[in-house]
């Protein structure tokens, strides 16, 4: 039974939208905004293993963008809220928003937990017409 694979795929901002690479393998796409470019990754991730006889068949990407770039594209993520939520000096993660810090592992750690900690709440909550 072969293994399930984790590729890092970093993203990147360009004049024109995104572009994207694998760590570990050889995969590059671009798109105008995230989501395309996500779609295109996934897209050319499953024809290298189609292709690669030899690989794994079953992987896990893991997208990766830098602060400044991700607050950037999701502009409706507040920083000052996200901050006190974790218990964080607004300032500070404007700093790494900003690229005028970075931030340690462990304040990586707490920033990424409360964004998907947030990504959880919204994704179980439905509306209703009153």
């Amino acid at each position: 039974m072969k293994k399930i694979e984790k590729v890092g795929i970093i993203i990147e901002k360009t004049r024109t939208g995104f572009s994207a690479y694998a760590v570990d393998i050889p995969i590059y796409t671009t798109g105008k905004n995230i989501a395309e470019l996500i779609g295109n990754a996934n897209e050319a991730t499953q024809l290298y293993y189609e292709e690669d006889k030899k690989a794994s068949s079953k992987f896990i990407i893991q997208y990766q963008i830098d602060f400044k770039q991700f607050f950037q594209y999701y502009r409706v993520l507040n920083a000052k809220v996200i901050a006190e939520k974790i218990g964080m000096n607004p300032t500070l993660l404007s700093q790494y928003v900003q690229g005028k810090k970075k931030p340690s592992q462990m304040q990586t750690e707490r920033i990424i937990n409360a964004i998907h900690e947030i990504g959880v709440e919204l994704s179980s909550i439905n509306l209703i017409n009153a």
